[in-house]
């Protein structure tokens, strides 16, 4: 039997910003989307820090729109019909999917739970998972959030964001998870630096003890990062300094989707049009 050992996700955000009932809303749809399995009310309000009653009426509305269902056996909700049309109309192009044949390949290779994400505005976006061979599963559940300056996949996303784009994430207090949490915005820009120039990043006992991970970035047909593979697991078997051959096998498995995605295609046809409108 497999124990598993999950990585922390962002805390919850409460900003003055926005609406906060339809903040409570959106927790309420992601926490049961996201599950694995149905959840009850106590379920979703200990996860999210809410009381019963105020989760319970959000769920009346969700059922009541078709976004949740909710099993009349069990009393317990999943995901309803209008969610799934969303999924539906999402754009053609999945990466998740795209993803999915070089993350297993990775994962039998190396033995590694690999991890996809994508970019969001709090952090790294947890998509989809492989899990590892080993016997203490360790990961982190698909729809988590990963703070962007301890985490290897939030370090990529920062290391090759736009320049502005960086700087505001990086104004805002840097947490410290455990004592090698990197915290201080100069040392961070050096090491984003160095990710930018050797490809992947690393964040050995940064978002939590005993944990580490290595991310290298994703590109789409504009060379922009759309997402960044990673490998995760116990330091034990994934130390602070991992071995060329793992190194080499995540680069060839980020190119491999990156490619797929038409990495460069853009640009490239924008460069023949270019030479073209001044030939």
């Amino acid at each position: 039997m497999k124990t598993k050992a999950e990585l922390p996700s962002l805390p919850e955000e409460r900003g003055d910003g926005g609406v906060r009932s339809v903040q409570v809303a959106l927790d309420v749809l992601e926490a049961v989307a996201f599950s694995d399995e149905e959840l009850g009310v106590t379920q979703i309000a200990e996860r999210l820090g809410l009381t019963k009653g105020s989760v319970h009426r959000h769920l009346l509305t969700l059922v009541e729109r078709g976004y949740l269902v909710q099993n009349p056996a069990t009393t317990r909700y999943s995901r309803g019909p209008r969610s799934r049309l969303l999924a539906h109309y999402a754009p053609g192009t999945d990466l998740i999917q795209l993803a999915a044949g070089p993350m297993r390949e990775l994962r039998d290779l190396l033995g590694h739970s690999v991890v996809l994400s994508e970019s969001s505005p709090r952090g790294a976006l947890v998509l989809s998972m492989v899990v590892g061979t080993a016997a203490i599963e360790i990961g982190v559940r698909p729809g988590s959030e990963l703070p962007f300056h301890s985490s290897a996949q939030g370090k990529v996303f920062l290391a090759f964001a736009p320049r502005p784009q960086r700087e505001r994430i990086l104004s805002k207090p840097l947490p410290a998870f455990t004592a090698h949490t990197v915290t201080d915005v100069k040392p961070l820009e050096q090491e984003l630096t160095r990710v930018a120039q050797q490809g992947f990043a690393t964040a050995p006992e940064q978002a939590m003890l005993g944990i580490n991970a290595f991310a290298a970035p994703i590109f789409d047909a504009r060379d922009s990062c759309a997402g960044a593979l990673a490998l995760v697991g116990s330091i034990q078997f994934l130390p602070a300094e991992l071995d060329a051959k793992s190194i080499n096998a995540l680069k060839a498995a980020t190119a491999q989707i990156s490619r797929t995605l038409g990495q460069g295609r853009v640009s490239n046809s924008e460069m023949r049009a270019a030479k073209q409108r001044t030939a």
